[in-house]
């Protein structure tokens, strides 16, 4: 039996951009999907603390170092510069395998959304 799992959490950053002129997305920075084990063009769920919305997206890559969480599209219609939000990735793997799984969860600094 196959089931899906938390695979990783970005907790707590700040939307730094709203683009709604762009095709669609979420833009992360670099350095936070790598410490986050997330990938450019997976699928993340974003929770917005602000405003209680939650959205499905896909990741692009953000300039390494910059901070920059950037909603695009659509979504920028459920995230405004400022909001705070969770982005979280799921994984489908075998029970068994799912059972002893640890999920990685990075906490970057709010303000500045760096890794402390």
């Amino acid at each position: 039996m196959m089931v899906e799992v938390f695979k990783s959490k970005i907790h707590k950053v700040t939307i730094t951009e709203a683009n709604l002129n762009y095709i669609g997305s979420i833009t992360i920075d670099e350095d936070l999907m790598d410490a986050a084990n997330i990938i450019e063009n997976e699928k993340v769920q974003v929770l917005n603390l602000n405003n209680g919305e939650r959205l499905e997206t896909y990741v692009i890559k953000g300039e390494r170092g910059s901070g920059q969480i950037c909603m695009n599209g659509p979504a920028a219609r459920k995230c405004v510069e400022g909001d705070v939000v969770i982005i979280i990735s799921y994984a489908t793997m075998d029970f068994e395998e799912a059972k002893k799984f640890k999920p990685t969860i990075v906490f970057p600094d709010t303000a500045t959304n760096k890794l402390v």
